[in-house]
C-alpha cells in the first residue's frame, strides 16, 4: 500500500542529494525544444493568439503522451525497469537542492560590509532571477533572492508534487501503476510552467502569443500556491520565525501581486522574516513597481536568505506530509 510512497520518498531523496543531472537531458530542456519548434510552426500559418493556443495544446499533449508511451515501452520490456524510470522522471519534476543551492551562492558572495564588491552577488542572483541585477545593492540582492525562493518554491517543489499525487487518485480506476501516473501529472505541470517561462512575457513579441500559456499556469497553480502559502505558517512556528506575523501578512497581501498566485508564499514568508519584499524593480531595461508586502521590523540581511530556504523546506515537507495523507483518506473513500 506504500510503494508508491517509497518511490516518492526516493525521488525526492535523490533531488536532495543530487540535485538537476547535468548529464541527462532535462525534461524542461525538452520540452523547451518543441516549445520553441511548435512556435515556429505555428506562426508561419496562423495569427498570434491562435499559434500561441496551438503551441500549448501540442505542448501538453507531446509532452504527456510521449512519457506514457516511453514508460508503456519500457513496462512491456521490464516493469521494475520502468519503475525506475519513473522514479528518476518524477526526481527530475522538482528542484529542491538546486533551488536552496543557488540562493547560497548568493549569500556565500554577498559581502560582509557594503564598501567591498557586489558584482559576485550580482551575477550570482542573475542566475535565478528574471530582473535586472546590474544595480542592485546589497538590500535589493537579498530581496530579490527571498522573492525568488518563495515563488519558487510553489513553481520547483508543491507544485509538481502536487499534480503527481492528484494524478494517482485515478490508479482505482485505470489499473495503470500510481509511479506511471504521478510521472505524467508532474510531466503535465512542468509543460506548461515551462511554456509560462519562456513565452509568457507581456512584450510585444508574446503578449498575444504566451497569452494562453501564462492564464493555463495561473490555473494550474491556484491550488498549490494557496495551500503553501498556508502551510509556511506552521512551517514559521516550527522554525522559531514569526507565525503570527506571517498568518497576518498572508491574510493581508497575499493578492498584492500582478500575478494571482506568487504573493502567497512571499507575503507569508515576509511575515515570517519581518521584511518588506517587492517594491521596484527592473525587468529588460522597463522599471516595475511592485506591491510592497510585509512590514519592515527589522533591517533586511544575509541571514535572512538561509532563513527563507529554512521556512520554504519545512513548508514543503508538511505540503507533502499533508496531501499524502489526503492522498490516503480519498483513496479510502473511493475504495
Amino acid at each position: 500500500m506504500w510503494i508508491f510512497e517509497l518511490q516518492l520518498l526516493i525521488a525526492l531523496g535523490l533531488d536532495l542529494l543530487v540535485g538537476d543531472p547535468r548529464w541527462f537531458p532535462h525534461p524542461v530542456r525538452i520540452i523547451g525544444f518543441f516549445c520553441n519548434t511548435f512556435e515556429s510552426l505555428f506562426r508561419m500559418v496562423f495569427s498570434a493568439g491562435l499559434a500561441g493556443l496551438l503551441t500549448v495544446i501540442s505542448v501538453i499533449l507531446i509532452s504527456i503522451s510521449g512519457t506514457a508511451f516511453i514508460l508503456a515501452v519500457l513496462h512491456q520490456i521490464a516493469p521494475l525497469l520502468a519503475q525506475i524510470f519513473a522514479v528518476f522522471l518524477l526526481y527530475t519534476s522538482v528542484a529542491i537542492r538546486d533551488l536552496l543551492k543557488h540562493s547560497k551562492d548568493v549569500y556565500k558572495q554577498l559581502p560582509a560590509g557594503n564598501a567591498s564588491s557586489l558584482q559576485p552577488a550580482r551575477k550570482a542572483v542573475a542566475m535565478i532571477v528574471g530582473r535586472d541585477t546590474t544595480t542592485l545593492d546589497k538590500k535589493g540582492i537579498i530581496r530579490a533572492t527571498i522573492e525568488t525562493v518563495a515563488e519558487n518554491m510553489v513553481d520547483g517543489i508543491t507544485a509538481p508534487l502536487f499534480y503527481a499525487i492528484v494524478f494517482t487518485l485515478f490508479s482505482p480506476l485505470t489499473a495503470i501503476s500510481p509511479i506511471y501516473l504521478a510521472v505524467l501529472g508532474a510531466i503535465g505541470y512542468k509543460a506548461v510552467n515551462t511554456m509560462d517561462s519562456m513565452i509568457a512575457y507581456k512584450n510585444e513579441r508574446y503578449l498575444i502569443f504566451g497569452k494562453w500559456a501564462a492564464w493555463l499556469d495561473d490555473c494550474i497553480n491556484f491550488l498549490p500556491a494557496r495551500i503553501s502559502g498556508l502551510l509556511l505558517i506552521p512551517a514559521a512556528a516550527l522554525c522559531g520565525n514569526d507565525w503570527r506575523s506571517a498568518f497576518e501578512l498572508f491574510k493581508k497581501d497575499r493578492l498584492a501581486h500582478a500575478s494571482p498566485n506568487a504573493a502567497h508564499t512571499e507575503a507569508a514568508v515576509a511575515g515570517a522574516l519581518g521584511i518588506e519584499l517587492g517594491g521596484v524593480s527592473t525587468y529588460f531595461g522597463k522599471t516595475v513597481i511592485k506591491p510592497v508586502m510585509g512590514i519592515e521590523k527589522k533591517t533586511i540581511n544575509a541571514e535572512d536568505i538561509l532563513q527563507s530556504n529554512k521556512l520554504i523546506l519545512v513548508g514543503s515537507f508538511l505540503f507533502i506530509v499533508s496531501i499524502t495523507l489526503l492522498r490516503h483518506l480519498i483513496l479510502l473513500f473511493i475504495q
